[in-house]
């Protein structure tokens, strides 16, 4: 195995902060791209690949001038405009120092609101001019934020020998924790590492990740952790949504009671049943974005990271409110049945009335 005595003191790698920000249901990218100037974003990944792997629509990529903080860090900025509305801010700033600094710098960053507030004024001055590109365009947008820490790879020192040397530290990075953690804590974490050749590692958590790599190879590993943390802002959103419409839909039937409000039902349930459609539709479009067939590490990579990230909780409880939601639908469709079927019969009646009084009179 290759070994590397140890690793200096002083790395080379860079810090990514992206913030990402659900803002329309979706985002023409064929009207957006002559409003900013911006390129597809297609990743190149990090072997060879069949043609098939990657976006269905590649996001668009506006760069930006860099952001200069008041204590001086500069930090390269890019825009992501991907197709089912979100839009995502991709800070990197180069880092050469210790892990006892970097630790520092990170547990201050991921327990700040600093760069949510940052990003937020950017997108929203782009949001306001690229309104003839958006559909359905919110009010208040749902926001997520994720930080990256990435180690410039050393030719002599692999993915072991680093966890081995410096776990501890990678760590207490992605925890954004500048103590020492627990032999447990610590384990956790780590069980969350992958790599696809001696000489790269990927460790992912619920709010930062430590990649080792070369810069080409990052990339790949970036565009996976950003496509997953748009998910998680999706399926929240979806989350709200139906959250939203579930406590209106209750609300409908306990304010319409009896015969005549059941007769009313049909407006309410046709609405709920727009909005699962929709929902469905958009839940289907996001899930389809990015293909890896063919590319089983990167479908590992991304499972990995959407595991971690709790996109699969989220897509779970939309799936669970979705059922819910459905079966509001078919009761208020029975309600609205039933009522209609009594009219029915009542009119019935009434005519079989009609007749047995003029049958009568006829006599």
């Amino acid at each position: 195995m290759l070994q590397y005595e140890r690793m200096p003191e002083d790395f080379q790698g860079s810090v990514l902060v992206l913030v990402l920000y659900d803002v329309c249901d979706e985002i023409s990218l064929t009207e957006l791209r002559p409003l900013i100037g911006g390129k597809s974003g297609a990743p190149a990944f990090k072997h060879r690949t069949p043609e098939y792997v990657g976006f269905q629509h590649a996001p668009v990529v506006e760069p930006v001038e860099a952001i200069t903080l008041e204590t001086g860090e500069s930090f390269e900025t890019t825009i992501q405009y991907y197709d089912y509305g979100v839009i995502g801010a991709l800070l990197q700033l180069s880092y050469s120092g210790p892990w006892a600094r970097l630790a520092a710098v990170a547990s201050h960053w991921t327990s700040s609101p600093f760069f949510n507030e940052l990003t937020y004024k950017l997108v929203r001055q782009r949001v306001e001019n690229l309104r003839p590109a958006l559909r359905n365009a919110y009010k208040s947008w749902l926001s997520e934020e994720y930080y990256i820490f990435h180690l410039h790879a050393l030719s002599d020192y692999s993915a072991q020998d680093l966890l081995r040397d410096h776990g501890q530290e990678i760590s207490q990075l992605i925890d954004g924790e500048t103590a020492i953690l627990s032999a447990n804590e610590r384990d956790e974490i780590l069980q969350a590492a992958t790599s696809y050749y001696p000489n790269d590692l990927t460790v992912v958590g619920w709010n930062a990740a430590f990649l080792y790599d070369t810069e080409a190879g990052a990339q790949p590993t970036i565009r996976i952790l950003e496509y997953a943390n748009s998910q998680l802002l999706q399926f929240r959103h979806y989350d709200e949504l139906l959250t939203q419409e579930l406590r209106q839909g209750y609300r409908f039937l306990e304010s319409r009671r009896g015969l005549r409000a059941r007769w009313r039902m049909r407006p309410g349930a046709s609405r709920l049943r727009a909005v699962l459609l929709e929902v469905a539709e958009l839940t289907e479009r996001t899930n389809n974005a990015l293909k890896f067939v063919g590319d089983m590490f990167s479908a590992r990579l991304y499972r990995l990271s959407a595991n971690k990230i709790g996109v699969g909780e989220f897509q779970a409880l939309v799936q669970e409110k979705m059922k819910t939601a459905g079966d509001l639908y078919d009761f208020m469709i029975e309600q609205f049945n039933q009522s209609r079927g009594f009219l029915l019969e009542s009119i019935v009646v009434v005519i079989l009335m009609i007749e047995l009084v003029f049958l009568f009179r006829g006599k």
